[in-house]
């Protein structure tokens, strides 16, 4: 019906008897179609044919089931805009012809399959009996002999021709656990020593525990400082080991330890170097008779280097980094506890700041952590103090040129320290989870901004970050929906963006949330799409309507080839998924020619505007708009 229903609607639309009955005619070329018409609205037909039903002795057991015939109709109305109904494609389906070859394929398949199971099951019975019955009464005679207070002295008997098979095998053990009865004491001390082993050493990984760490670390360090020689100490983390576990599971994550246990073994094997496991992702190396910090360095490079190759696990390929943090022994500390302390959070720090790199500890490491102390109190009362406000930098549809919505971004105003950038404030609200509160006030702050554009005639569409902490809150999704209705803003005029690894800790979660959103009305997006853990899987999942393409690869658009390259991709994946493409940090003409050319729909950039004021947004807007009236005059 789809492939004729251009040529009926236009036989009706042209009321052309002759071109229905070309249609009609050619459907009845289809041995099951019975009755086929072609009607205007009022029932009255402009092209028909109709046969009798096919007679055959299968209709008695088949139609019932399938039923005799089918009817379908359709209607037909052309694709101009306008839901204009001009006529019906009307036909009834013959079901006997497929019915009955379904029949004869169902009784040839029906009786063969129970002769197959009659001859396996009489083929099965006598293999059993002669293989499996027949020993097992004689092993069970054999059982009967033996002796329990000497289980050894008569052991059991193997039945003739089955020395490899699983009852030799099963003979064989049992055997081995009679003789193994009279051996107890010295199975006791293996146990005892096994145990032994287990409180010192790592099971998975089978490197040194943390407290047997610690051991050989104070003697290392006595060595050390006997040679009056200098001892690094790497803390080596893995880098979002948290999300490659949730994608690829916790069977694929021991394996990925254990590799990177060995790599480590590998690399760094002999008596210069002492490996251990701390515990979860965090592992340790010391390297003795050091000559100054550039060794330790060169270490580290070998280390990073080994571990970012690529890991393959059941035709699944890996790559994953790690960010590793030094101290020197005697510099940094001459302790044991304090040397490691210094090294993790070394580690921490560096982690913050990127992945797949080292750090050294310094001196000035305290001071670092007493300021984010001292940033996490400022941010307390930051928000109670009306330190923070919003600006609104606009998005630009790329095939009208006009502003159809703006991104609200958060600005922290500090009465001694001026402007904090949010790079420095927002992870810290991330991890003291204060950004749950400063969030919902920048909800709060855009609908209400939202609200009072729309009354002034200028409705827009907000767009806000949710960030994974706020994601994760059991009651994100009827806060927005509640401030939505306190401020009157249709949902449409929200989005809500979230970045690849918000919702990865918990996906099933971040799903369910983030669909009740948007059955709401609410568009979500898709930031920095291309910095994350990429997935095809998740797109499918996820109720996503926009894909942001990350500034970094448009920053170097048409400069550097790989970046090119990674916009394109993302551009052409969010055509291929209906997604619409959003590309951030446009800033020069050229980005925006490319980029309209190449089918990206919406942009946002200094190239258009910076981040405004409400205010300066209105004047913005109004100027914006007026210079496209003057063009197209």
């Amino acid at each position: 019906m789809a492939l004729v229903k251009d040529a009926s609607t236009q036989a009706v639309f042209s009321i052309d008897a002759d071109l229905a009955q070309q249609v009609v005619d050619g459907l009845f070329a289809q041995e099951a179609i019975r009755i086929a018409r072609i009607t205007h609205p009022d029932g009255e037909p402009l092209g028909s044919r109709d046969r009798p039903l096919k007679k055959n002795t299968s209709r008695r057991i088949t139609d019932p089931i399938f039923e005799s015939e089918r009817y379908y109709r359709k209607e037909l109305f052309r694709d101009s805009g306008a839901d204009i109904v001009y006529g019906y494609l009307e036909l009834k389906y013959d079901t006997g012809p497929a019915a009955r070859t379904w029949l004869e394929r169902a009784s040839i398949t029906f009786a063969s399959g129970i002769a197959i199971a009659v001859i396996l099951g009489m083929a099965l019975f006598v293999v059993f009996h002669l293989l499996l019955t027949r020993p097992l009464l004689r092993i069970v005679r054999s059982v009967k002999q033996v002796n329990p207070d000497h289980p050894d002295d008569n052991l059991i008997h193997l039945p003739h021709g089955h020395q490899k098979d699983e009852l030799g095998l099963w003979v064989n053990a049992t055997n081995n656990l009679l003789v193994a009865i009279g051996d107890s004491q010295t199975r006791h001390r293996e146990a005892e020593d096994r145990v032994t082993r287990l409180s010192r050493y790592d099971q998975l990984t089978g490197l040194p525990s943390r407290d047997t760490f610690m051991e050989l670390l104070q003697a290392d360090i006595a060595d050390a400082s006997e040679d009056n020689m200098i001892l690094s100490l790497i803390c080596c983390g893995i880098d979002d080991f948290k999300s490659i576990n949730e994608q690829c599971g916790f069977r694929t994550g021991d394996m990925i330890l254990q590799t990177v246990a060995d790599r480590l073994t590998q690399k760094l094997g002999g008596t210069r170097f002492t490996i251990a496991r701390l515990g979860s992702d965090q592992f340790v190396v010391v390297e003795k008779g050091l000559r100054d910090g550039f060794q330790a360095a060169d270490t580290a490079d070998r280390i990073l280097a080994s571990l970012s190759r690529p890991m393959t696990f059941d035709d699944q390929t890996i790559t994953m980094t790690a960010t590793l943090g030094i101290a020197l022994f005697p510099g940094d500390a001459s302790k044991a506890d304090r040397l490691l302390q210094n090294a993790e959070q070394t580690m921490a720090l560096a982690k913050e700041g990127g992945h797949n790199y080292f750090q050294f500890y310094v001196a000035s490491v305290d001071q670092e952590i007493r300021e984010r102390k001292q940033l996490e109190k400022d941010l307390s009362i930051a928000l109670h103090s009306q330190q923070f406000h919003l600006v609104y930098q606009p998005q630009i549809n790329l095939e009208t040129h006009r502003i159809i919505g703006a991104e609200a971004l958060i600005r922290w105003e500090h009465p001694e320290k001026g402007l904090v950038p949010p790079d420095d404030f927002i992870p810290v609200a991330e991890m003291n989870g204060s950004i749950v509160e400063i969030g919902q006030w920048v909800l709060d702050q855009a609908c209400w901004q939202a609200a009072r554009w729309a009354s002034d005639g200028m409705p827009l569409r907000i767009a806000i970050n949710l960030s994974a902490v706020q994601l994760r809150q059991n009651n994100i999704v009827d806060e927005i929906l509640d401030t939505l209705k306190r401020h009157n803003i249709p949902a449409g005029r929200l989005e809500l963006e979230v970045t690849e690894t918000s919702f990865m800790t918990n996906l099933e979660d971040a799903v369910k949330k983030l669909k009740r959103l948007h059955k709401a009305g609410i568009s979500i997006a898709v930031d920095d799409f291309g910095t994350g853990y990429s997935s095809l899987t998740y797109l499918k999942r996820m109720p996503v309507q926009h894909l942001k393409i990350d500034k970094q690869f448009i920053r170097d658009l048409l400069v550097n080839e790989e970046d090119t390259r990674i916009a394109n991709t993302i551009i052409d994946l969010g055509k291929s998924l209906n997604l619409t493409v959003v590309a951030e940090g446009v800033e020069t003409a050229e980005q925006e020619y490319y980029l309209a050319q190449r089918g990206c729909k919406l942009a946002q950039g200094y190239y258009f505007s910076k981040p405004l004021k409400p205010h300066d947004f209105e004047v913005f807007v109004a100027g914006f708009h007026s210079k496209i009236v003057e063009n197209n005059v």
